[in-house]
Formats: structure tokens, sequence, C-alpha cells
């Protein structure tokens, strides 16, 4: 892969070699970040499970104490009280029937984030593989299923976020922008980290965190010393 001349300089600023306490890793990750734009900072955490099992499955949702510097577009499905609470707390669009059929029709997806009631996933089910590729899909573990819907569309704008593993076994999730500074986005990391540490599977056997990386969206990968957060 050819890289231009902003990473090639910011990657000799960092020690592939060394694992980095995690301000200092994520301060180097705000110096590497030399685009145009306000780059997202991710966070890559490879775990010690096998994500073909079911029992070794690891997944949830965290509101980052200072969200992700993104404007979120929630949309709600949902019916009478449910519905108007979703609107009241700020849902870019709120339908039932209706919108379910511009999604499944139109192939309308253009939101960040979808909630709904439990009464209305037996027809919002079938929304599964527009969805589900695009990990739109709503799901009581992360919190987008649920009666409260007003606390949903509350805290998907506030900044939560939901981590899951992919088949590599690697978590990847966004702790905010480059512009939040190292201080902010270390305590967003923490949250991250405190939560997959306390989603463990009890089926985990070994070391349950093999690495953990920090990168900004241009920038070279920086390796955190993850050994403080346990597991």
């Amino acid at each position: 892969m050819k890289h231009g001349k902003h990473y090639i300089e910011s990657k000799k600023l960092v020690d592939r070699t060394k694992l980095y306490d995690s301000a200092e890793a994520l301060a180097l990750c705000c110096q590497t970040a030399r685009a145009k734009f306000d780059e997202t900072v991710e966070l890559h955490v490879r775990l010690g499970v096998d994500s073909r099992h079911a029992d070794q499955q690891v997944r949830g949702a965290v509101v980052l104490p200072h969200g992700t510097g993104k404007d979120v577009r929630v949309v709600a499905i949902a019916k009478g009280d449910a519905a108007k609470a979703a609107e009241e707390a700020g849902a870019m669009l709120v339908g039932d029937t209706d919108l379910i059929a511009r999604i499944q029709n139109e192939g309308f997806t253009d939101f960040d984030v979808l909630v709904t009631t439990p009464d209305m996933m037996g027809q919002v089910g079938r929304l599964g593989r527009i969805l589900g590729p695009r990990g739109l899909m709503p799901n009581p573990k992360a919190g987008t299923v649920t009666p409260d819907l007003g606390r949903a569309v509350t805290e998907a704008k506030a900044g939560k976020i939901e981590y899951r593993l992919d088949k590599a076994n690697i978590i990847h999730v966004p702790i905010g922008k480059a512009s939040f500074g190292a201080e902010k986005l270390n305590e967003n990391l923490t949250t991250v980290m405190d939560a997959i540490v306390k989603a463990k599977p009890a089926a985990a056997k070994g070391q349950y965190i093999k690495s953990a990386t920090v990168a900004s969206t241009m920038g070279p990968g920086i390796k955190v010393n993850s050994a403080k957060f346990g597991g």
C-alpha cells in the first residue's frame, strides 16, 4: 500500500516496538493526525476469545463521557407514547409501519442508529438483510431495543457506541476526534476498555486482552500497554 507524505512523516514519530501508556499513545495519536479535517480516533482491541463460539461472544454498548464528536442521526420505529418520547428526545425521524416500508422498499439507511420497542421487533426483524450488513440492526444488548425510547435516543445522541467482535476476534470502536485532546480521549478509551473487561465471557480462557492499538483516520497505529486494564 502506498502512503502519503503526511503518513510517512507521522510514522517516524512512532516507535513500533514500544507499548505506550494510553495517555502517551493518545497524545502521540493527536500529534500524528495531520489531515485537513478533524480525524476520528479509533481503538482496536484484539481479544483471546473465539467469536465462532456463542459462549465466547463479546458485545455491548457504552456511553462515552465526552461523546464521539459526531452529530448522531437517530431514527425510531415505535407507536404511541414511545414514539412521542423518541420525538421529544430529538430523534431525526419517527415512524412505524411506514418507516419499515421505506427501509424495506426504498433501501432507506441514511441514519446512524435505529431504536425500537420490543413489541415492534417482530416487524423490524424482517429488515435484517438490509440493516444487518450496515451494523444498524437494533439489539437489546446494545440498548437499541427498549420500552424507554426517550432514554435510548438521548444516549445515542450523547455518544453511546456499540462494541462487538469481528470475525478476527477484534473490536473496532471510535473514541472521539483528534481535536478532543489526549485527556478526553483517554477518559473515553478507559470507559470502553473497562466495559470490554466487564463483558469477558465465562468461557474465555487464558489472556483475554491480547493487544490494543489506537490510530487516527489517516495516521499510523500506536500500540497501547493494556496491562493496567486487566483481563
